[in-house]
């Protein structure tokens, strides 16, 4: 978005991850606790599912551990909300944030699996059944055994972009009740002056209409990803003079709302191609990092047409030689000179993944799981076009391979109206309202 978003401090996406830590096996089953199986999306060559852990006993769970044994020829190709570990086709699943489940509560994680036929079988929770007797199945699992590094949760994989403050936004409950999105990337956190954190460097961190519509998300049962910088404006990056005060800044938004991921949108020549800079934000993530267990740390960036450009592979590089752990690299395949964006994209995401995997050392399948796209739906401003057909191929074959987070830019232009224009509050093509935030809720 460089020309049009130079007015409107812009875009990403961001990932996000979890990666968990082994927690101790639970010593029994517990009478009147479940583990239920619901299969929410399924394109042929492989689905999405989760499991919903109920607590019906007589006392709350403080952990819980799901296992269950995938048919053959299928795999897990991501999962959200726990840190998994397979054995063959036996997957055990353990809680990493959501471990307490009270009396009458649940709990839950996501997954996604590479291959078509049936459905789990030999579901145990807690050493017990699935269906909440607390005594074995009948049929055996063999036991599992921890993997070294275990796939990238999915936490908010699918996560468009809501800006508050451009665009006429929309009601972020509606948008979730109309289309079936759970997870929002809220821009901008800038600089409110120097190294102090703000939404667009115009309204308060706290107890303005950002946290109104954070909490007003929670409250429907979704989240937030902030996405701290963009194309324009008054950058935390540049204006925090040392790494520690940079991850200062970001503490300060996470600790304000209890935040699972954060993503640094990394652009224009003050971040992106001020090499001081990138490494300062790569050092600050590898702070965040080491201060937050468990939070997932986003970098998003710009793109060729066949995969990172000269900064976006020094950033690679630098994340790499810093071992700053950043979970997700996500570019943004628009602006780029794309003749065909469909093809494009999944060009440009092939290479990010092949850099991913020649600096980390990560096979196909792990690289892919590191990666993410951030979009431009309908027009952009070089007036490359992505329509409702290319999004949904786009989100498809993002699917199959098992990547870490699909987003775009933006809700507030997930708009029919304007045919030809490129809007604020609308993409520039004939569509029913919100159909790209509908496509990615499917991720």
């Amino acid at each position: 978005m460089k020309k049009f978003r130079w007015q409107i401090l812009t875009i990403g996406l961001a990932i996000a991850t979890v990666v968990g830590g082994v927690l101790a096996a639970p010593a029994s089953g517990a009478t009147g606790v479940t583990a239920a199986f619901t299969k929410t999306s399924d394109w042929g060559s492989g689905y999405e599912a989760k499991y919903t852990i109920s607590n019906s006993g007589a006392s709350a769970l403080t952990s819980w551990t799901v296992e269950f044994t995938l048919p053959s020829g299928q795999s897990i190709a991501s999962l959200w909300d726990g840190s998994y570990a397979a054995n063959g086709q036996n997957i055990t699943v353990r809680n990493t944030w959501n471990g307490t489940v009270p009396v009458g509560g649940s709990a839950s994680f996501g997954f996604t699996v590479r291959g078509s036929g049936g459905s789990p079988s030999n579901c145990k929770v807690n050493g017990g059944s699935c269906d909440g007797t607390g005594q074995p199945p009948t049929t055996t699992t063999t036991t599992t055994t921890t993997t070294s590094n275990p796939p990238l949760p999915g936490t908010g994989r699918g996560a468009p972009y809501l800006y508050l403050g451009w665009g006429n936004p929309q009601s972020a409950t509606q948008v979730m009740s109309s289309t079936g999105v759970k997870w929002f990337t809220l821009a901008f956190v800038l600089s409110g002056g120097g190294c102090t954190p703000s939404w667009d460097s115009q309204r308060p961190l706290t107890g303005g209409v950002d946290q109104q519509t954070i909490n007003a998300i929670r409250a429907a049962g979704g989240d937030i990803v902030p996405s701290f910088g963009g194309w324009s404006g008054n950058k935390l990056g540049p204006n925090c003079s040392t790494p520690e005060a940079l991850a200062g800044a970001y503490q300060q938004v996470i600790n304000a709302y209890g935040l699972k991921a954060i993503d640094i949108d990394i652009e224009n020549s003050d971040e992106f191609e001020n090499t001081t800079v990138q490494d300062r934000i790569i050092t600050a993530l590898k702070i965040v990092k080491q201060n937050n267990p468990g939070i997932q740390t986003i970098v998003t960036f710009g793109t060729g047409t066949t995969g990172p450009n000269f900064y976006g592979a020094r950033l690679i590089d630098q994340a790499k030689a810093l071992n700053a752990n950043i979970d997700v690299f996500t570019i943004m395949p628009f602006d780029f000179g794309s003749s065909n964006i469909r093809t494009d994209t999944i060009g440009a995401a092939t290479g990010l993944k092949n850099k991913l995997k020649s600096t980390f050392g990560w096979s196909d399948a792990e690289a892919f799981k590191h990666v993410g796209i951030s979009g431009m739906n309908g027009l952009s401003d070089q007036r490359e076009l992505t329509t409702v057909d290319d999004w949904t191929a786009i989100r498809d074959w993002s699917k199959s391979n098992g990547l870490g987070r699909l987003a775009f830019w933006s809700v507030n232009r997930d708009r029919g109206g304007c045919d030809g224009q490129v809007a604020a509050h609308c993409s520039g093509i004939q569509q029913t309202e919100l159909a790209f935030t509908r496509i990615t809720a499917g991720f």
